[in-house]
């Protein structure tokens, strides 16, 4: 043979290898309807509906539905044509085989780089020996935040003075959240607890939970919610402004009908004490104060709860100098706990010491002696008249 036609022979033979591998790749009949059976069977998003930012995951599962022949693919990558929702990782550029009946997951890293609104990005999967699979998915921007409302909270708040708030954190998005938690802060406040753990919260759910607030100067409350979306965290924050002023609804217990009554130098003081406010007044107590001494039998006395418009009576003893009032000092407990007092004078007139007689006051004693004295000398005078 000439050196001449060796080069044209050999060409030949190279072209015709190559149309060999590429009928090949493109694949048979069987192939193709094999491949016509493999599908995505399901797809998930984590976090299921993204913030502007969030980054996340979606996992598509890819079933063979042959039951008696496997499929080999060899690239699978996720796209969106407005990189709304970026592909951050890479793409699987290697061949695997799906053995009949059975799935393979894929898996990519994803940014959410849009406004609010649905996205449809796609999955491509490639075939040795067919063509590819498009698949459209569905997800979601949304930006909307956990809201944070105060259910019920004082009439007015009063420095030093714990008071309980209920404050509602709801979940408006339409996914779960999860790792909620509250945090109470402000300048001058004390919170009871200052933070609580929430946890996971549904979709469409609420959380309502009580908070103690002792605030010690007008300032502002904060309530701060940190959440996790996915493996993103976010926060919202609500100002309340604390003013003081005074309640309308606490109770009020008034003191009434006092009367006064001396023994042996020890005062008796009764009367009534009746609750005229909206709320229960707790643990009510009567007694006294300087310069009041107070003594047995009832140096303090208990008169319990009183409800709204209810009344109970009361009796305190004590001794003192000469005096014109003591005061005579009220307390009870709101339903926080606080201690609230409040202070009544009571006019009477205290004797000293050596103004008293085997126990009787001076002035009794005086109008006996002067009616005595009348009585003896008028019969002195009859006895003389009847005499002459």
């Amino acid at each position: 043979m000439k050196k001449t036609l060796i080069i044209p022979i050999i060409a030949l033979c190279l072209f015709l290898g190559t149309m060999t591998i590429a009928a090949s790749a493109y694949g048979t009949p069987e192939s193709i309807v094999a491949a016509g059976k493999v599908y995505v069977s399901s797809v998930t998003y984590d976090p299921a509906v993204f913030f502007t930012g969030d980054v996340g995951t979606v996992t598509f599962d890819v079933t063979n539905g042959n039951t008696d022949q496997g499929v080999v693919v060899n690239h699978a990558t996720f796209s969106d044509i407005d990189n709304n929702i970026k592909l951050i990782s890479g793409s699987y550029d290697y061949s695997s085989n799906i053995g009949p009946g059975k799935t393979q997951t894929f898996t990519f890293s994803v940014e959410a780089d849009g406004r609010d609104g649905t996205y449809y990005p796609t999955f491509s999967l490639s075939f040795r020996d067919a063509d590819n699979l498009w698949y459209k998915t569905m997800v979601q921007i949304d930006n909307t935040p956990l809201v944070v409302t105060i259910l019920d909270k004082p009439d007015a708040f009063t420095q030093g003075r714990k008071k309980t708030m209920n404050v509602q954190v709801a979940n408006p998005r339409k996914n779960d959240v999860y790792s909620v938690l509250l945090e109470i802060s402000g300048t001058g406040i004390t919170s009871t607890p200052s933070k609580i753990f929430i946890g996971e919260l549904g979709w469409g759910a609420n959380k309502t939970v009580n908070v103690a607030i002792t605030p010690d100067q007008p300032t502002t409350l904060v309530t701060t919610v940190h959440y996790a979306n996915g493996d993103n965290i976010h926060k919202v924050t609500t100002d309340l402004p604390i003013v003081f002023g005074t309640d309308k609804k606490q109770a009020n217990p008034v003191v009434s009908n006092i009367q006064i009554k001396s023994d042996a130098g020890i005062y008796h003081v009764t009367g009534d004490v009746t609750n005229a406010g909206l709320e229960t007044a707790n643990a009510v107590m009567v007694t006294t104060l300087p310069p009041a001494i107070p003594q047995d039998p009832y140096r303090t006395y208990v008169v319990g709860a009183l409800k709204p418009d209810d009344f109970g009576s009361f009796e305190v003893t004590f001794s003192g100098e000469n005096g014109t009032s003591i005061p005579l000092q009220l307390l009870y407990k709101d339903a926080d706990g606080n201690i609230i007092t409040s202070t009544y004078d009571v006019k009477v007139s205290i004797p000293a010491n050596n103004s008293q007689t085997n126990g009787l006051p001076l002035l009794p004693i005086l109008a006996v002696v002067i009616i005595l004295a009348v009585f003896v000398g008028g019969w002195a005078f009859y006895l003389r008249r009847n005499k002459k």
